[in-house]
């Protein structure tokens, strides 16, 4: 079974590995006992679902849920059942995927127009005048 990101990217349900693992916070008695946080795996290095430019882009927006053997790790224990945190956790995979899949917009430098570079001169030498004028010392014979 697929998983569908968006229009042109999914991936294949057997490039994630799912486990329950057990959960700091609420639940009870039940907390010591029942593993209820899901964490998922998956190899962004090695799928073959993901477009180079999807999987770079990923590798930065991941930060430190990436480990150095490029494998995105994702845990969730919002709630108190496994299926609620395994799709929380899948949801948080597609999110983060989508958000990868978005090219950032590229930056373009602008340079300052003549009219700007000399209102900015005419300012500058106003404010040396006042400046200047401060400091003139009227003698006293005048």
């Amino acid at each position: 079974m697929r998983i569908e990101v968006s229009p042109t990217l999914s991936i294949d349900e057997d490039e994630i590995q799912l486990t329950f693992v057990r959960a700091e916070g609420p639940g009870g008695q039940n907390v010591n006992k029942v593993s209820t946080a899901a964490q998922l795996r998956f190899d962004v290095l090695h799928s073959p679902s993901l477009p180079q430019r999807v999987r770079e882009r990923l590798i930065t927006i991941a930060g430190n849920r990436l480990t150095k053997d490029g494998i995105l790790v994702i845990t969730a224990r919002r709630f108190r059942t496994q299926t609620q945190n395994r799709q929380d956790v899948i949801d948080q995979l597609i999110d983060l995927l989508r958000r990868a899949e978005i090219r950032p917009k590229v930056h373009v430098k602008t340079t300052p127009t003549l009219g700007s570079k000399l209102r900015r001169r005419e300012d500058k030498r106003q404010r040396g005048e006042k400046k200047r004028l401060r400091s003139i010392k009227i003698s006293a014979d005048e």
